[in-house]
């Protein structure tokens, strides 16, 4: 399949597409005219970066996890060298939710005093 059809699929754009590919997440071959041509598990390796994207996974964690995908399921099982790094990960979300929360906190404060 085309860049756009993999893009369309996924729900994402083709720069998306090529920038996992740069980033060296996913890979593609290229037809006799030069365009970039995917597989259909190509899909579910979007939809995987995609995925962990969104939670806040940074480029550098994905490229270590994805390898770690033993089936064309949906989870992922974390090699044993990534749980440290996963872990990390956990504490830096944490940091960020309770830094929110503070944030928060201080907004909802000056609206109570407001009225």
């Amino acid at each position: 399949m085309l860049i756009g059809e993999l893009a369309a699929l996924c729900g994402v754009s083709t720069r998306s597409v090529r920038y996992y590919e740069q980033c060296g997440l996913l890979s593609s071959s290229r037809s006799s005219n030069g365009y970039r041509t995917y597989t259909p598990a190509d899909v579910e390796t979007v939809r995987r970066i995609k995925a962990l994207l969104n939670v806040g996974l940074p480029v550098a964690t994905i490229a270590q996890l994805l390898p770690c995908v033993v089936d064309a399921s949906p989870r992922l099982d974390p090699c044993s060298n990534l749980i440290a790094t996963l872990n990390a990960e956990v504490a830096r979300l944490d940091s960020q939710a309770a830094e929110i929360a503070r944030c928060r906190s201080l907004i909802t404060g000056i609206l109570e005093r407001s009225t």
